[in-house]
């Protein structure tokens, strides 16, 4: 009789985190393992299942605090692992991993694992601050194994006293991983893509992310528009789509809507091509966990200005494969900006270093490799 595998249920309470990172890797593990999805319900979970060949589990969870339907969905979560019996439920995003980890404590689950891809509370302040921290507490009391999405995720933990626990970072810290045979500046299909949207006589800046404030859209912008006015031969792509909740100022707006040399591409499934395009990507955030479009531009070979922020300062060495600014400094951005534009042979020195390190240290297959010896491992102990 073949021996059963160990059952793996994976959680977000956003299905679209599943889609994209774990993209691929969940077909991977269901070689050695049952893997399940729980997530809420959307049209990315039936993505997932054709893609994965895995079983998946709709649940509500609402995004935002809501005690009673938070109540139910835990009722729910309890049955569900109670039935399924499942030997690891892993979670990822505060909420999945509040909710999930409970209710996988309540049902007798014996492993559990929350990862952090980023942390909130950092930047919050009075009683979000302290209702965020305490909620993050909850989760690492009752998860058996924690990981830190990067060294700087794992000592805000510490140094914030939210565990006392072990806590492990995985490989060189981010979950995800880069397909290097997919970001390949190299490829014929992509450089006719990208001729779309190049413009070679201009020095192009491009940023990917959610438009809001906390992403630091608003000293970009500024940034850029100042540059403008002592170099007139740059341009900006913003491969972005507004955060209603964190939007940026009606001014920031208009001056994306009206500048000439801002082109808004609205939310993309492919932003290769834009990254091709351009010449150096900018990640002016406030916070992050571990950013991945550092990560992907630097694997099609360009170098990036980032904030001295979690995640993106692991990423980036500053003067190897790009630079590091303060965050919220407008004025420092604006010399990284304008340094990097003006200095053809730092912009292609700090280019020359990025996708070998994107390689050295993201691959895909190296991330991927980290995840299943650690639930190897774990499997093994429990």
């Amino acid at each position: 009789m073949e021996n059963k595998k160990p059952k793996i249920i994976r959680m977000s309470n956003i299905p679209l985190s599943l889609n994209i990172f774990c993209k691929d890797l969940l077909k991977e593990l269901s070689k050695d393992y049952e893997v399940v999805v729980l997530s809420s319900p959307g049209e990315e979970m039936e993505q997932i299942r054709q893609r994965e060949k895995v079983r998946c589990i709709e649940v509500p969870i609402e995004r935002r605090m809501s005690i009673f339907k938070d109540l139910k969905t835990l009722r729910l979560l309890i049955k569900v692992f109670r039935e399924e019996k499942p030997d690891m439920v892993h979670t990822m995003n505060p909420k999945a991993g509040l909710l999930g980890m409970i209710a996988a404590k309540r049902a007798g689950v014996p492993v559990r694992v929350h990862s952090f891809t980023g942390l909130v509370f950092p930047t919050a302040k009075g009683l979000k601050r302290f209702v965020l921290k305490t909620t993050d507490r909850i989760t690492c009391r009752c998860a058996t194994h924690i990981l830190p999405e990067g060294n700087g995720v794992r000592r805000d933990l510490v140094q914030n006293s939210i565990t006392s626990k072990t806590l492990r970072v995985l490989g060189y810290g981010n979950i995800r991983g880069v397909d290097m045979s997919w970001y390949n500046p190299e490829s014929p299909d992509l450089k006719q893509k990208a001729k779309a949207f190049e413009d070679k006589s201009r020095f192009t800046f491009v940023f990917v992310g959610r438009l809001a404030k906390d992403k630091g859209i608003e000293e970009l912008i500024d940034s850029f528009v100042a540059l403008q006015k002592t170099n007139s031969n740059i341009r900006l792509i913003l491969v972005s789509w507004l955060e209603e909740d964190d939007a940026p100022s009606a001014r920031i707006l208009k001056e994306i809507e009206t500048n000439n040399s801002i082109m808004q591409t609205g939310f993309v499934n492919d932003v290769r091509p834009y990254l091709l395009a351009s010449d150096c990507l900018v990640l002016p955030s406030y916070r992050e966990g571990f950013p991945n479009s550092p990560i992907e531009a630097g694997a099609m070979g360009k170098p990036c200005i980032v904030t001295d922020i979690n995640g993106a300062n692991e990423i980036i060495s500053n003067g190897v494969n790009g630079l590091i600014v303060p965050p919220a400094d407008r004025e420092s951005l604006f010399e990284a900006m304008s340094k990097i534009a003006s200095d053809k042979a730092l912009c292609s020195r700090l280019a020359a270093s990025a996708r070998q390190m994107a390689a050295d240290r993201y691959a895909r297959s190296i991330v991927w490799d980290s995840l299943k010896e650690f639930y190897k491992e774990t499997l093994q102990e429990r």
